[in-house]
């Protein structure tokens, strides 16, 4: 389990699923420029997780996104994966909220995986 994650949880909230940045966050032109730093970066630093309250997300070490929904006010999860994400097991998703809001993060690890939590957590 994430740092972040760990410390943010509240009373009763236990971890569902967890997911990390895929590794082909590697394989372009910020990788080639940074020598890898800032895509090493983005890969230890991102959380991605769903506990049995809400779906947790946080991005970046020093400059930090973080989203933070409760279950109950998540619409949907969209899933995307190309061709090569689907071979590779990559992917985004879209997070909409309650009022429209959209949260998109792209090349996360099992994205398919992360929505079907998703989807028991608010089915059961």
């Amino acid at each position: 389990m994430g740092q972040y994650v760990q410390n943010n949880l509240v009373k009763d909230e236990t971890l569902v699923y967890e997911t990390k940045y895929h590794w082909i966050i590697f394989v372009s032109w910020r990788t080639i420029f940074t020598l890898g730093i800032g895509s090493l970066l983005d890969f230890f630093t991102s959380e991605f997780a769903i506990t049995n309250k809400r779906i947790i997300i946080k991005v970046g070490l020093i400059s930090r996104r973080t989203v933070e929904m409760n279950l109950q006010k998540v619409e949907s999860v969209k899933a995307d994966q190309s061709i090569l994400g689907r071979l590779l097991g990559y992917g985004s998703i879209m997070i909409v909220g309650s009022g429209g809001t959209k949260e998109i993060f792209y090349r996360i690890s099992h994205p398919l995986e992360f929505r079907k939590m998703f989807q028991q957590q608010i089915s059961g």
